[in-house]
């Protein structure tokens, strides 16, 4: 079961809008499980949004684009609010725990390859989706080890959410510049590299704290 020490800390959570949504869910019959398979879903689509792309140009590149950066922040929602409604409105369910961790993987899965399939180049998606699930198995393992969870980044899930979704922005307007799918390789790039170093940094923490040395 999922406890609130476990939880990634975000101040949206402490924002009204956040409260309001969580109690309007909490009336309704939807379940935190159902909140995070939605999730999902809007990952499903991002990613597609994402992948249909490649070979799309004027407006309809541009609204595939938006969409997908659109969902990849509805995604983040369903994130935040399926551990809200567990937590705060009490209705946490036996398993839980694997419904607050398999949605994120198969988001990170869904997102990075349909950006990358969408720059026909699937081997830089599967390193980006490899370096980020290793991020969360070092941060799983701290929880194993009876060390806690570790969110330091620099690229942890919601950052490499932010980057990709401030790539897919900034992509609208790259014809302008003569570029097509520079920025979101780049982006898939900095995920690969960054996602590496909070691997290795959360490691580096783990061990420290498993010899009783300051992790800082």
């Amino acid at each position: 079961m999922v406890t609130p020490l476990d939880r990634r800390p975000l101040a949206s959570r402490q924002t009204g809008w956040a409260a309001a949504l969580t109690r309007a869910l909490a009336a309704t019959p939807i379940t935190p499980n159902q909140i995070s398979c939605l999730g999902m879903l809007a990952a499903l689509i991002a990613g597609l949004c994402f992948w249909q792309t490649d070979g799309a140009h004027g407006a309809a590149r541009i609204a595939l684009l938006l969409a997908g950066a659109l969902f990849v922040q509805l995604r983040l929602l369903c994130n935040l609010l399926d551990g809200m409604v567990a937590i705060e409105a009490g209705r946490q369910a036996p398993d839980g725990a694997f419904w607050n961790e398999f949605p994120d993987r198969v988001a990170d899965l869904l997102i990075l390859m349909g950006v990358a399939l969408a720059i026909g180049q699937p081997a830089l998606g599967w390193a980006a989706v490899s370096m980020s699930f290793l991020t969360a198995y070092v941060r799983e393992l701290g929880m194993r080890c009876g060390a806690g969870a570790d969110y330091s980044g620099p690229m942890a899930k919601p950052h490499r959410m932010a980057l990709i979704t401030a790539a897919a922005l900034l992509s609208v307007f790259a014809p302008l510049a003569g570029l097509t799918t520079q920025i979101l390789a780049a982006a898939l790039w900095v995920v690969v590299l960054g996602a590496g170093l909070t691997a290795l940094r959360r490691g580096v923490r783990l061990v420290r704290k498993l010899h009783g040395l300051d992790d800082r």
